[in-house]
């Protein structure tokens, strides 16, 4: 099942990043550490490891097992971020993440909530969830907004090197049909 390239908001387009989307990622987030702090991986120190990460978008879409989306603003054409769904037999996860500028807008909640909306409307899916960091107070509120529930606490879940090199506990969220 392969989700469509382009979704529409009122406010934002999702379309699938390119190489030439390398340095508006790299100057508006990869590089920032306070957005980069509950992301499983680290900041990116140069351009090259930002056009590396958009070859794997690349790749991916390729072979249909993730589906990366760039986040752009209707208005001004920037790009503010990425949402991301990796379908897997009946259910799929989301993630997402937004540049600092971006923050406290709506913008994430906006695009994660098409792209959730759009899985749940295929007839092979039942289930999309997303983990957030037990620390991440606005992760959990977007999951919530966009019609999640929180399931319980994973222990030990997943490791957010920019805050630990153990893993850290995480909130899990799922909306169900």
């Amino acid at each position: 099942m392969k989700p469509p390239t382009l979704f529409e908001t009122s406010r934002l387009y999702l379309r699938p990043p390119t190489l030439e989307d390398a340095a508006a990622i790299f100057n508006q987030y990869a590089q920032d550490t306070e957005v980069t702090k509950y992301m499983t991986w680290r900041p990116h120190a140069s351009m090259q490891t930002t056009r590396e990460f958009l070859e794997r978008c690349l790749a991916v879409w390729e072979n249909e097992t993730t589906f990366p989306w760039i986040i752009i603003q209707k208005g001004d054409q920037q790009i503010m971020g990425m949402v991301d769904l990796r379908i897997k037999a009946f259910k799929a996860e989301v993630g997402y993440v937004l540049a600092r500028a971006y923050w406290g807008q709506g913008f994430i909640t906006e695009a994660a909530k098409v792209v959730v909306e759009w899985a749940l409307a295929q007839p092979d899916i039942y289930r999309v969830w997303a983990v957030c960091d037990v620390d991440n107070l606005a992760s959990a509120r977007v999951l919530e907004k966009i019609g999640m529930q929180r399931e319980g606490l994973s222990r030990r879940h997943i490791l957010h090197p920019n805050i630990s090199e153990a893993p850290r506990d995480c909130w899990c969220y799922a909306k169900v049909k």
